[in-house]
């Protein structure tokens, strides 16, 4: 082992050897040097290991080629575009909510330059950046008064910490749930400085539960939507109504964490229970947040839409400041919330809705489409076969909409092993696993994205 490594040659070294020519014609010194520099790291762990008995041919062309593939790697960004084969329209871990072209126009326009974003056009003086969406908001969900933070977890924070900060929240035991990443709505309560009272049980809460618990200490009527999971049997929940009546009685604050929260019905196309915005409000809620990257289909963000006077306390409170909206999110919000107005039909200009709403004729073409281009492009072991899609982004768990999948089977690879390869291709395509066979749920596919699957696919078989 002591004598490969004094065989180890210095970078400077093989930057001159006849080797590396190829590589400093198609790369800068730098990239090559850092590349070399940490292969030699590697090799010598590997040697001092016991890893490695020998030591590749510095000359050789299977050598500069092994650089050039760690060089290619490091330019590319970690975050980067992939494919979302998997069902789920929202997921979470693929980037939520797909923006729209007209978001993507507005963010380009925004970033490329500088803009009015808390300057009033009309007076010359300074403006509030929430004055570009809030009469928006107000438009699409009946809100007096509107304003938007970075996500809705953001937004509840802000919501409790404005309005009952060193006072008690009441919530239903059936109601304190947990989002992704453990996050649960009783930390937030706590991290707010209110203080969290239970009432009800897991399955039944009663309006009566709710009117024995509030007591002069209290501020707020807590309900949650359980858009990511389901209570089912044995229970019951009073009624938007029936607690709007009691906070107003009582003189508290019914607040609502929506979780995902819609701007339009989606009933028609079968997913049933999700509450319209504008409906919650109607209702006597006092304030509603919901996120702006699920089911309305837009960037990242928390919606907060309720009555003007608490809306003021909130635009206000030291808070806001720090959980505030950036301005590229902001112009994909309000470029988003305008397709929800004549002369546009928000079913089919936003993409998330779109993939809701599209006919299961549409997508069984698609799946057709794309089984035709894999068997052209040489694989034989594809099929296209029923499917079950998901809204997701924690909306609607036990409801599916009808979709379509292609099954694909490599010779050459496992399932597992098959999965893998396609995530590292230069455009990743995620699919699922389902009974020992890859699958590719193409509701969540684009049309235009059956030709980026495809190459993906002809990429296993490069050298």
């Amino acid at each position: 082992m002591s004598t490969l490594l004094r065989q180890l040659p210095q970078v400077d070294a093989l930057l001159g050897s006849s080797g590396m020519a190829s590589l400093l014609s198609a790369y800068s010194r730098q990239e090559v040097a850092d590349t070399l520099r940490a292969a030699l790291r590697t090799l010598r762990s590997d040697l001092k290991a016991g890893r490695l008995n020998q030591l590749p041919d510095f000359e050789s062309a299977a050598f500069a080629q092994s650089l050039a593939e760690k060089i290619e790697s490091e330019r590319q960004p970690n975050l980067r575009p992939a494919i979302n084969a998997t069902g789920i329209i929202i997921h979470t871990n693929l980037g939520r909510a797909r923006l729209a072209p007209e978001a993507l126009a507005a963010m380009q326009a925004v970033g490329a330059g500088h803009s009015n974003l808390e300057l009033d056009l009309d007076t010359g003086r300074r403006g509030s950046r929430h004055a570009h969406v809030e009469r928006l908001i107000c438009e699409l969900t009946g809100a007096e008064a509107a304003l938007v933070v970075n996500n809705c977890a953001a937004a509840v924070l802000l919501s409790l910490m404005a309005t009952a900060h060193g006072r008690k929240v009441v919530a239903s035991r059936g109601e304190l749930i947990e989002i992704g990443g453990a996050f649960r709505l009783p930390d937030v309560i706590q991290q707010s400085g209110a203080i969290l009272k239970e009432v009800g049980a897991t399955n039944k809460t009663r309006a009566k539960d709710y009117a024995e618990a509030i007591d002069p200490d209290t501020a707020v009527l807590l309900k949650s939507h359980t858009s990511n999971y389901q209570i089912v049997g044995f229970t019951h929940a009073p009624g938007r109504e029936e607690l709007a009546a009691l906070a107003h009685a009582t003189g508290t604050i019914l607040m609502e964490d929506l979780g995902s929260g819609v701007l339009v019905d989606l009933s028609p196309y079968g997913l049933l229970n999700e509450p319209v915005v504008s409906d919650v409000l109607a209702s006597g809620v006092d304030i509603v947040m919901f996120s702006g990257d699920k089911l309305l289909g837009g960037p990242q963000c928390g919606i907060i839409a309720g009555r003007a006077e608490l809306i003021r306390g909130l635009k206000t409170h030291p808070l806001s400041r720090a959980v505030r909206i950036d301005k590229l999110s902001l112009a994909a919000l309000e470029a988003t919330l305008r397709l929800y107005r004549a002369p546009h039909d928000p079913f089919s200009s936003v993409p998330v809705l779109r993939a809701i709403s599209q006919s299961i004729e549409d997508v069984r073409a698609r799946a057709e489409r794309l089984t035709a281009a894999l068997i052209a492009s040489g694989f034989e072991d594809v099929s296209s076969l029923p499917s079950e899609a998901f809204a997701g982004g924690g909306s609607l768990p036990q409801q599916h909409l009808k979709s379509h999948a292609v099954s694909i089977g490599v010779s050459s690879f496992t399932p597992d092993a098959l999965a893998a390869a396609l995530r590292k291709a230069r455009t990743p395509v995620i699919g699922m696993i389902r009974d020992d066979r890859f699958l590719m749920d193409v509701r969540t596919v684009t049309d235009g994205e059956v030709t980026g699957i495809a190459d993906a696919f002809r990429g296993l078989r490069s050298p």
